[in-house]
């Protein structure tokens, strides 16, 4: 590649495919201390939760594992448009949710969500290791 690129993107969230959700809302709460920020659907019967620390749980009662298990990517990016048409470059396709569902050439698939201007850059100044 020719040109440089500031960092304007992060992973979040990575989302997962799960028979039980509630056992791993369970495991990942206490285990890892990851509280739910938001969930689809109700608490008692959520088909999504997503947690602080970047984990998103799809309810999935079929799902047996582990083809399929991993859903998408999520990355957050402060400017989804630009994101968008530079993907268009590396023959990426989209799903009907949407252009910002970029369906990659092997079929992995990428969720960009909008961030706020300076979001990424605070969150890459994070250092995980410290």
């Amino acid at each position: 590649m020719d040109k440089v690129h500031p960092k304007k993107a992060y992973l979040e969230p990575v989302a997962f495919k799960v028979k039980d959700i509630h056992w791993h809302i369970r495991f990942f709460r206490e285990v890892l201390g990851m509280t739910l920020r938001d969930v689809d659907g109700d608490k008692a019967s959520p088909r999504q939760a997503w947690t602080f620390g970047g984990l998103q749980l799809m309810a999935d009662p079929d799902f047996e594992g582990p083809e399929g298990r991993f859903a998408h990517l999520g990355v957050m990016c402060e400017d989804v448009d630009a994101a968008i048409a530079a993907a268009q470059h590396f023959g990426v396709s989209h799903l009907e949710q949407g252009a910002n569902w970029l369906v990659l050439p092997d079929g992995l698939i990428v969720e960009l969500i909008p961030a706020t201007a300076g979001t990424v850059q605070a969150v890459l100044a994070i250092n995980p290791r410290a």
